[in-house]
Formats: C-alpha cells, sequence, structure tokens
C-alpha cells in the first residue's frame, strides 16, 4: 500500500454512543485504569503538553513514519467531529509531528484533539486556543512530510494496542485507551471504583476533623 492508496475502504468502523464516552469522559483516568486491572494505561511520558488538557471521544488511528505528519493531515480530511486522532509515532522526540497550524484545523474540523507517541510542538499556543494535545514530548523542530502512513488501522500507542473506535481518556494522569467492545462494562467498572474512592476519602476527612 502506498502512503495514499486503499485508505478509504477502512474509514467506515463503529464508534461508541456519545453517550458512553460522556460517562467515560467524566471520570478520571486514575479510575478507568484501575477498572481495568491497570492494562489499558498508557506510557507515563506520554502528557498533556499543556495544563489542565483534558481529552476523550472515540480513536482515529495513524500510523506514521517517525518524524513525519503526513498521514496527521490526511486524518484531519478524513476523521470524524469529535473523534480523537491517536498517532503511532514509534516513540520519535526528534521532530514535532504537529503543532498551532494543524491545531487551528482540528479545531475547524471539530476534532476533540491529538494522542501522539512522538512529540509537538506550540504548546503555548494550543492551551490558548484550548486543543487538548497529549505527546510524548516537545520540541521546536517540525516534521517531515514524505510518508508513507497508514489510517484508520490498528496501532500500537503508548505500549497499547489500540482499535479505530476504542475510547480514549486523557487528563493530568495522563492516557488510557477502553476496549470498544467493553466500554459499557468499564464504565460501570470505573464508576464504582470513583464512588468507592470517593466514600474513603470522606471518611478520612471526617476522621480527621473528628480528631484534630
Amino acid at each position: 500500500m502506498s502512503s495514499t492508496a486503499d485508505t478509504t475502504a477502512t474509514l467506515d468502523f463503529d464508534r461508541p454512543a456519545p453517550e458512553l464516552v460522556a460517562r467515560l469522559a467524566a471520570l478520571p483516568a486514575a479510575n478507568i485504569g484501575d477498572a481495568m486491572e491497570r492494562l489499558g494505561v498508557a506510557d507515563s511520558a506520554i502528557q498533556a503538553i499543556w495544563p489542565g488538557a483534558k481529552l476523550a471521544g472515540p480513536a482515529f488511528t495513524v500510523w506514521v513514519a517517525a518524524g513525519d505528519n503526513q498521514g496527521i493531515h490526511a486524518s484531519l480530511a478524513a476523521a470524524s467531529p469529535g473523534d480523537v486522532v491517536v498517532v503511532s509515532g514509534g516513540g520519535d522526540t526528534s521532530r514535532a509531528l504537529l503543532g498551532e497550524l494543524i491545531g487551528e484545523r482540528a479545531i475547524s474540523a471539530g476534532l476533540a484533539g491529538f494522542a501522539l507517541d512522538g512529540a509537538a510542538r506550540d504548546a503555548e499556543v494550543l492551551g490558548e486556543i484550548g486543543l487538548p494535545v497529549f505527546a510524548r514530548a516537545t520540541s521546536p523542530a517540525g516534521p517531515y512530510k514524505n510518508g508513507p502512513f497508514r489510517i484508520a488501522v490498528p496501532i500500537a500507542f503508548g505500549g497499547v494496542p489500540v482499535l479505530p473506535g476504542d475510547i480514549i481518556v486523557g487528563d493530568s494522569d495522563g492516557v488510557v485507551i477502553v476496549p470498544c467492545d467493553r466500554a459499557a462494562e468499564i464504565a460501570t467498572a470505573a464508576e464504582a471504583v470513583f464512588a468507592d474512592e470517593a466514600a474513603r476519602r470522606a471518611r478520612i476527612i471526617a476522621d480527621r476533623a473528628t480528631n484534630s
């Protein structure tokens, strides 16, 4: 397959219901990871590139050559509003795969944000425009645009397998990947984890107040 041939045939994949994405988006990534027995947690080096960024949505997967963003450009036209573009870049941090220009185009396309197993740049501006980007590093160096790439295919992201349509959740702790076919049961389990931790914390606070 060339860098651009035969990609459109793979773009029709199932996406989770928006209300299911919303349930997971309302939970801390840590609680979701606990509900998955810590197996869906991406490498801890992949973090938000600006403070307070939060990410949630179906994965639109992209597999690129190290330091090359031709596939990310293709994803801007192929992904659907609300998608998170999840990029397998081999963990390369020598060149940023995207910056403010792609960020502005992503907002215009209604995308939820990016998760990069690679580097990004223009972190401050991306924060100002409010586009969530999670990446392994930042670098001022720009990307190549030569390809090859694949879109909407199974990828590896931060040590976790990701299929198109899986749910990506990112917050100040990092990124978790929820398999689409188990998303409902995982959401229920994560809500239970959240409720249990909230109750335990409330008891600790109450005991502290009583004993102070």
